[in-house]
């Protein structure tokens, strides 16, 4: 038996005003009856209310989680932009009182944990809905549903998709790469084993910088490595069991020369010692910052290619290049809007309880790809048939 969702109270929790927090919060303004910013001091909040032009359209708290559950009633949706171990006891919270849970991050064992406590209880579970990941799996479940209406779901074929996404400055500088939070989470990321296909077989880099290849997206060349685990995404990208992956990696993009610019920081990784890491982070950050005066460039290129035999060949590519302004970073245009345009679902109740993705079916993902171009996040696509 399906549960149905709690009803939508109306009422917005957006917990954390960090660099990815932009002007999603204000389509929320414009979209909830009431909204409520948390951060660490309600001065804080205040603040950055200011700072969005939004003062006197949300409320400002002082974000504890007992504060919060104090003020949390059933249908109210929670956002939360804290780091991802913050989310499983929000979580926690919501499911008990009845309120939907929202972030952009990947989905963790522990708030795995919670979802069908959360099914149960009739409250929406949506994750994953930020840039990377968010817009690349609304590209990717796009691409395939293409590819899939040329060459035929049960046609013998290959396949190479490669997902590839980077926040990057806009004007280059000598290191590649300006940090606008703390490096530590990079160079952990970079310090993590990578999965991925490559030439029909699943394929580890220990180091996933020394799988650095040139990637070449409109006539401009990028580095990219591969990132995290991309191999359960064969499956959540609904690709056919009937083809065949050549190569399927989703991973980091870099500016051309990144590798060569980071050559020190890799033989640091390779010494493994936590201590000189956290402190080769802190260097890091104080070198090379982002300044106000400083721009950053967010690129996302997704692309598929399938071949059926020697006859048929279906490609396409979805492209997102955008640079911030003075008013606003382009990733926290990217980050923000896509997670308010999924709020914006959970509050008309048109996504189910338990847990979701950023449209995880590729009708919902080609809706949402039409709603993020109409909220101002543009891409292109491109077909080659």
């Amino acid at each position: 038996m399906t549960t149905d969702p709690v009803p939508a109270s109306g009422t917005v929790h957006w917990i954390g005003a960090g660099l990815s927090t932009g002007s999603g919060l204000a389509a929320l303004c414009d979209t909830a009856e009431r909204v409520r910013l948390w951060h660490r001091t309600e001065s804080r909040a205040a603040d950055a209310l200011d700072r969005l032009g939004l003062a006197g359209r949300a409320e400002p708290r002082a974000y504890t989680l007992s504060a919060l559950a104090a003020e949390l009633a059933p249908g109210d949706v929670v956002v939360s932009m804290l780091p991802a171990p913050e989310h499983a006891p929000l979580l926690a919270e919501c499911v008990g009182r009845g309120a939907h849970f929202a972030c952009s991050s990947y989905v963790s064992p522990a708030v795995l944990e919670q979802v069908p406590a959360a099914e149960k209880a009739g409250v929406v579970v949506l994750t994953e809905s930020g840039l990377d990941p968010g817009i690349d799996h609304l590209f990717a479940h796009a691409l395939v549903a293409r590819a899939r209406d040329a060459i035929g779901e049960g046609t013998p074929a290959s396949y190479t998709l490669t997902s590839y996404c980077g926040g990057v400055p806009a004007v280059p500088n000598d290191f590649t790469y300006r940090f606008s939070w703390a490096p530590a989470g990079v160079l952990n990321a970079l310090r993590s084993p990578a999965r991925y296909i490559d030439g029909g077989a699943e394929t580890v880099a220990d180091r996933p910088w020394e799988a650095t290849r040139r990637h070449v997206v409109e006539g401009e060349t990028f580095e990219v490595y591969p990132n995290r685990d991309s191999v359960p995404f064969v499956a959540q990208y609904e690709l056919p069991d009937a083809w065949t992956p050549r190569t399927f990696v989703r991973g980091t993009l870099r500016l051309e020369g990144w590798l060569r610019a980071w050559d020190g920081v890799f033989e640091e990784l390779k010494r493994g010692d936590d201590t000189r890491i956290a402190a080769l982070a802190r260097e890091l950050a104080a070198t090379y910052p982002t300044t106000d005066e400083d721009r950053d460039r967010v690129v996302l290129a997704v692309s598929l290619e399938v071949r059926a035999g020697t006859e048929r060949t279906w490609a396409g590519g979805y492209l997102l290049d955008l640079v911030g302004d003075a008013g606003e970073s382009a990733m926290a245009r990217c980050v923000s809007r896509t997670l308010a345009l999924g709020v914006r679902h959970v509050l008309d109740g048109s996504l189910p309880p338990g847990l979701n993705r950023a449209a995880e079916t590729a009708a919902r993902s080609e809706q949402w790809l039409r709603e993020l171009a109409q909220d101002g996040v543009e891409f292109t696509l491109r077909v080659d048939q």
